[in-house]
């Protein structure tokens, strides 16, 4: 029983290692310019590094993947008056809801809207700990090249995502595999 537990205690040491290597050590993509700034559902901090990207002219188009949780109020707010008082200048900015409400709903409504508009090029922000998945998640539902930025969050919040984060993975690569 011992040696069972002990077993138990190192698979978990290394899936926790391997996970943080995999989800929290990702430096981001470098990018000049895009067709668009795809900003995410989820942790509050994304938003601003989308905002900050749009203002740096990196894309002429923000699309905020509304969050219908209602836990990032801010977010909502920004999305009810269009981003207006933003001082985003010329700016597109597309609010819209997935469905699912999922990062593979938030792939295929970018998809979607990248077929739509032409676009070649896009910015997924998220959390550093979901860009993995969520790479994996668009590159199946769209050809337009990317470049991902992670979004800063808690330690604490890194911490809790590493297990989520395997867990969701699994699903994405075993009965979730299409767009």
């Amino acid at each position: 029983m011992r040696s069972l537990t002990t077993l138990a205690f190192l698979l978990l040491v290394a899936g926790y290692a391997i996970g943080g290597a995999l989800f929290l050590a990702r430096d981001d993509d470098p990018v000049s310019r895009a067709d668009a700034v795809v900003v995410l559902a989820g942790g509050d901090t994304r938003l601003d590094v989308g905002l900050e990207l749009v203002r740096e002219g990196v894309a002429p188009v923000l699309v905020v993947s509304e969050d219908t949780s209602g836990r990032d109020g801010r977010r909502v707010a920004f999305c009810a008056n269009g981003g207006k008082g933003a001082k985003l200048g010329k700016v597109e900015v597309v609010c819209r809801k997935a469905a699912p409400f999922s990062t593979r709903g938030e792939a295929r409504l970018v998809a979607g809207l990248a077929d739509k508009r032409d676009w070649s090029s896009l910015v997924v922000v998220s959390s550093r700990y979901h860009l993995f998945r969520a790479e994996r998640l668009f590159a199946r539902c769209t050809d337009a090249k990317l470049a991902l930025r992670g979004a800063p969050e808690e330690w604490w919040r890194n911490v809790l995502a590493v297990p989520v984060e395997w867990v969701k993975l699994g699903l994405a690569e075993t009965t979730r595999r299409g767009c």
